[in-house]
């Protein structure tokens, strides 16, 4: 779905989290008033579309009910013109109640993301949030009961996390069967109590490899679920770059396209036995990810003395593969063992 977003950067938020600063991540200094996104949504929507207008970067439930409708009164038009189907808003899982609910229903929203980041307690406390993970599940619940569609974001690699914590956090994400999830490695910014503990070595964030590694995990586990990530990685802008905003982390402007290389290197690498070349057929689409970035799984299979001769072929199903007359489906070839629980 095509996502028209506007970001109001920290507003109605009530905490600053240790990692938090929205303008630098979104690349937006200021706040736009009601009166600018009205002006600018003619310029942005199409005469006739499905998407979504969309409020980011703030706690837009816990906005003064005024300033709320003021916003969303402004998309009105543009819904019942037919040029989008509703509005999206990210928020808290503790700023969802009844009266929260009837005000977005009233304006418009279909969507809602709850920012979550962990279902860890201890993680949640390190990370300064204000909330603990039990009021996640009434949150969706309610949700759930009023039709909107429900997002889940989190956040591996915070201040007491590890890759256990993170997959068990996907795990109970997954278990309330969100629409969908972000995942977001944890990165150190410029201007935050995050930056800070890193600088004076009491937080060390995972590494480009290590995030890639796990969220290949993560993303296999949702595909197992049947529930879509998004969103691997923040996006990358003109304000994100090292030296600047970004302090430290598994930041990169392909995230994603990272993640997805490494299921496909992770579902070779079950496949192929022995050394020398071996012709393996993709869907012309998969390609690039079965490359990786600068031909990274090339060279990957060429130190083990195995040497892949792609070949694109359209009549190959997305995410399958064939080696040696045999198809395989790129899900089950990666296989990565059960969710632990604790």
């Amino acid at each position: 779905m095509k996502v028209y977003p506007f970001f109001i950067p920290h507003v109605g938020c009530p905490h600053r989290c240790r990692f938090c600063q929205q303008q630098k991540v979104s690349g937006h200094s200021s706040v736009p008033s009601p009166e600018q996104v009205a002006n600018d949504l003619p310029l942005l929507l199409p005469e006739k579309g499905t998407g979504e207008v969309a409020f980011y970067g703030g706690s837009f439930t816990l906005l003064e009910p005024g300033l709320q409708m003021d916003y969303l009164q402004q998309v009105e038009p543009f819904i019942a013109n037919g040029q989008v189907s509703g509005v999206r808003i990210s928020t808290r899982p503790d700023a969802i109640g009844e009266e929260q609910l009837n005000l977005l229903q009233q304006g418009g929203v279909t969507t809602v993301e709850l920012g979550c980041q962990s279902f860890s307690g201890e993680v949640l406390e390190a990370a300064g949030r204000g909330h603990g993970p039990q009021v996640v599940a009434p949150a969706v619940a309610l949700l759930r009961s009023r039709s909107f569609q429900v997002g889940l974001q989190l956040m591996p690699g915070l201040p007491g996390s590890d890759s256990g914590e993170a997959l068990q956090s996907l795990r109970k994400a997954l278990d309330l069967r969100p629409d969908f999830l972000r995942i977001y490695p944890a990165v150190v910014l410029r201007d935050t109590a995050l930056e800070n503990d890193f600088l004076q070595g009491r937080y060390r964030p995972l590494c480009l490899d290590e995030a890639v590694d796990l969220c290949a995990e993560m993303l296999w586990h949702c595909r197992e679920a049947g529930v879509p990530v998004i969103r691997l990685g923040l996006q990358s802008t003109a304000s994100l770059v090292p030296d600047e905003a970004l302090v430290a982390g598994p930041f990169h402007p392909a995230f994603g396209a990272l993640v997805r290389s490494r299921l496909w290197r992770r579902a070779l690498t079950t496949v192929l036995a022995g050394q020398g070349k071996f012709p393996v057929q993709v869907h012309p689409a998969d390609l690039s990810d079965v490359l990786d970035q600068r031909r990274g799984n090339l060279d990957f299979f060429e130190t083990r003395g195995q040497y892949l001769v792609l070949q694109s072929d359209p009549g190959m199903g997305r995410d399958h593969f064939e080696v040696n007359g045999q198809i395989h489906a790129l899900q089950t070839a990666v296989n990565f063992p059960p969710i632990q629980t604790f």
